[in-house]
């Protein structure tokens, strides 16, 4: 990958990973390509590479990187032209008594116990699982993932009358906020957290002053990607440039 010989990126040395089963869409394997060393990427670098596509994975950078499969497409919502729904406004309203607390990433025994049963929900459910999660009960792996960052970070407690509901963790980059992870409890029926919670954070990006919220990767065909279309107008980047 080229970059401008003026940019903290120009010390960093990418290299390809082996191939691995893809955790997005059946009976594909999937490669990334990872940023190092890792001590080099702060939150001035991180700012560079989310621009280019990458999202981060505990202390590791990766974007997708596969030879033939185009499918995985970064997408940031364009905050100043974005207005919810219909849908997406009732979802907002159904929670606007969670509570928010703005904690530094580390560890909690309570957000781990959330983790732990959000996983087992979701692959209960799944026959595919998200590669760039850990699985369900490694304290460890959990920690590795959602507890370490060498960007700049923040986790979200979402609580209905001091009950946890919901925990995001997010980085805060130079033009955006970008979305890490958000698990949720699944007990809760008739629920909408998941939107509630992106809306939740184009209204905090607002409020810092940010142009950008940072969604992830875009996948037509893998439904727990798919959501992300539904918040409009969206950028994606292809072939390296930002575009409508």
């Amino acid at each position: 990958m080229s970059l401008p010989s003026d940019t903290p990126l120009q010390k960093l040395q990418f290299y390809v990973t082996t191939g691995y089963t893809c955790g997005y869409l059946p009976n594909k394997m999937a490669q990334s390509l990872i940023a190092a060393p890792q001590h080099l990427v702060d939150a001035k670098v991180y700012s560079g590479l989310i621009q280019q596509g990458f999202r981060r994975s505990g202390k590791f950078s990766y974007r997708p990187h596969c030879e033939n499969c185009q499918e995985c497409i970064p997408v940031r919502i364009i905050l100043d032209q974005f207005s919810p729904n219909r849908s997406q406004k009732r979802a907002f309203k159904q929670h606007n008594n969670l509570t928010t607390a703005i904690l530094p990433v580390g560890f909690h025994e309570e957000h781990y116990a959330l983790y732990a049963s959000y996983q087992r929900a979701r692959h209960s459910e799944e026959k595919i699982q998200d590669e760039t999660a850990p699985q369900e009960n490694d304290v460890e792996q959990y920690q590795s993932f959602l507890c370490q960052s060498n960007v700049e970070s923040v986790m979200v407690e979402f609580r209905e009358n001091e009950q946890l509901k919901m925990v995001s963790v997010i980085d805060i980059v130079r033009d955006g906020i970008s979305a890490v992870y958000t698990f949720y409890e699944t007990k809760d029926t008739a629920t909408s957290y998941g939107t509630y919670n992106v809306l939740w954070q184009t209204l905090w990006a607002k409020e810092l002053g940010l142009p950008y919220l940072y969604l992830g990767y875009w996948i037509r065909d893998s439904k727990k990607m798919a959501y992300k279309q539904n918040f409009k107008p969206l950028e994606k980047l292809i072939d390296g440039e930002w575009i409508k």
